[in-house]
């Protein structure tokens, strides 16, 4: 499992301009973070963080989109079972 801070530069280099704040909030939270499971601000884990962009990237396209997407919903733990 990749370092979110990698993954959030990966996605920098393909997604130059992000229209949707949450989702630019939320990665530039995911540019300090290692670990998913690793506390993050007040809360316990970075589940949120990344739900949060998930949720709001819609606006990310692409096979490097799909490829990111899919990579971040397994480290959520989706699709569940």
């Amino acid at each position: 499992m990749r370092d979110l801070r990698d993954i959030a530069k990966e996605i920098r280099g393909d997604w130059t301009h992000i229209n949707n704040s949450a989702a630019r909030e939320a990665l530039e939270c995911m540019e300090t973070m290692g670990d998913i499971k690793k506390p993050f601000s007040s809360d316990p884990n970075g589940y949120r963080v990344v739900g949060s962009f998930l949720s709001n990237s819609m606006g990310w396209r692409g096979e490097k989109a799909r490829r990111i997407k899919k990579e971040l919903k397994e480290m959520c733990g989706h699709p569940r079972p």
